[in-house]
């Protein structure tokens, strides 16, 4: 199998939503759409990864809102590749936005963080890293 490309900065790089009770919408989505569950393990209880049946790639994660995601507003949220997470953030709230949750993951690994532009919109910005 080909190794999967980082996906370029700039570009929406994951989907997910971040809900109370995401079993009951993690089944809501694969009844509409047709998306399979994959647990993911978070240490104590599972968010998911949403695939097409056969599809290689994930589609998008449904997880709960606890743990590391306890901060994230409950609506879809796009991951859009940053080349500065740092950077990013402090002209974020230069031009009017707002920092929403603090940065998740480590240096020099995937990070990421949720913000809100001047009209309310939330996005989370994400640094890829690593090689």
């Amino acid at each position: 199998m080909a190794e999967a490309k980082k996906p370029a900065i700039g570009t929406v790089a994951w989907f997910d939503l971040t809900v109370p009770e995401a079993e009951s919408i993690r089944d809501f989505y694969a009844d509409v759409i047709g998306w399979q569950a994959e647990p993911l393990d978070m240490g104590g209880y599972a968010d998911f990864v949403m695939k097409f049946p056969d599809a290689e790639a994930p589609a998008a994660g449904i997880c709960h809102t606890r743990g590391e995601n306890a901060d994230l507003p409950a609506q879809w949220l796009s991951y859009v590749v940053v080349q500065d997470l740092d950077a990013s953030r402090e002209r974020c709230v230069a031009n009017g936005g707002a920092l929403i949750s603090a940065v998740k993951g480590n240096p020099g690994e995937q990070r990421y963080c949720v913000i809100q532009d001047p009209a309310s919109a939330y996005l989370a910005l994400m640094e890829l890293g690593g090689e």
